[in-house]
């Protein structure tokens, strides 16, 4: 899809407005095919085929603070993947602060369920189905592993999830942890969202197995709301791994994934297929 047919989005700083045209420029000339999963053209998700068939996918999701991002961005992690058996699929969904929570969340839902659909049409295996995400996207994949009230409704397994892979993710987003303002998905002041949005809050014993990843340079508050997950994870019996991305901070932290001299790419790589021997 062209840029320009999306929906208007925020206005970006300098610093952001970068890190898009960095991301458009690594996608450029990678191709794969796109689907709907609603009306709106954030509704829709792009498929980046494995060449080998059977193998595990991944769904992942743009960050952009909830207020921005395209699909598109994330075509430049397709080649490795796919080198390592993987399946890509990259997803778009709606965004604020004409889309609130649980607008965003519901998106990332279907797109699960038409990710699960498409199975038959690519070729990849949909009982080794994988979500992930850097930043909002990460926020958005540590939400739908850890909650199981939305897969019922969709026609999909339970289970469907067997693991997610956040980078640089927020993981709280009540008083005092470490947020300088409330993210504008959250809706106005008044509505009291903040749990319900969590993915700490709603960690359970029956989550799938986490890859929590991140910048050793990082936010602060990310750095410690991932330590924190992690922690409470582990406390709850959920198999979860943490990465530092050493010299990283939240933009390398995405933009480093491919990069054969950090470890994100080998690390994922390995660490779902061993996930997926296990399910």
């Amino acid at each position: 899809m062209r840029i320009d047919a999306y929906p208007p989005q925020e206005p970006l700083p300098e610093v952001a407005r970068r890190f898009h045209e960095t991301l458009m420029a690594r996608a450029e000339g990678i191709e794969g095919d796109e689907y709907s999963y609603g009306a709106d053209p954030s509704q829709s998700l792009i498929v980046f085929p494995c060449e080998k068939p059977g193998g595990p996918v991944l769904l992942f999701m743009h960050g952009g603070g909830w207020t921005n991002g395209y699909k598109e961005q994330m075509a430049f992690l397709a080649p490795p993947l796919n080198a390592a058996g993987f399946t890509l699929v990259s997803s778009s969904y709606r965004l604020a602060p004409n889309h609130v929570f649980p607008a965003n969340f519901d998106d990332a839902a279907d797109a699960v369920a038409r990710t699960w659909r498409l199975a038959a049409t690519h070729g990849y295996d949909r009982d080794r189905l994988f979500v992930g995400g850097h930043s909002a996207g990460g926020h958005l994949a540590a939400l739908l592993a850890v909650r199981s009230d939305w897969q019922a409704q969709r026609g999909i397994p339970g289970q469907s999830v067997k693991g997610c892979l956040p980078i640089s993710a927020t993981f709280d987003f009540t008083p005092g942890s470490g947020s300088s303002v409330r993210p504008r998905f959250l809706g106005p002041e008044g509505v009291f969202n903040e749990v319900a949005a969590s993915p700490i809050f709603q960690l359970g014993s029956g989550a799938p197995p986490f890859l929590v990843a991140y910048g050793e340079e990082d936010f602060a508050h990310l750095r410690t709301q991932a330590a924190k997950f992690v922690m409470v994870a582990r406390a709850k019996g959920v198999p979860v791994d943490m990465l530092e991305i050493a010299g990283a901070n939240h933009v390398d932290a995405l933009l480093m994934a491919t990069r054969a001299d950090k470890p994100w790419m080998g690390t994922a790589t390995a660490w779902m297929h061993a996930v997926a021997r296990r399910s």
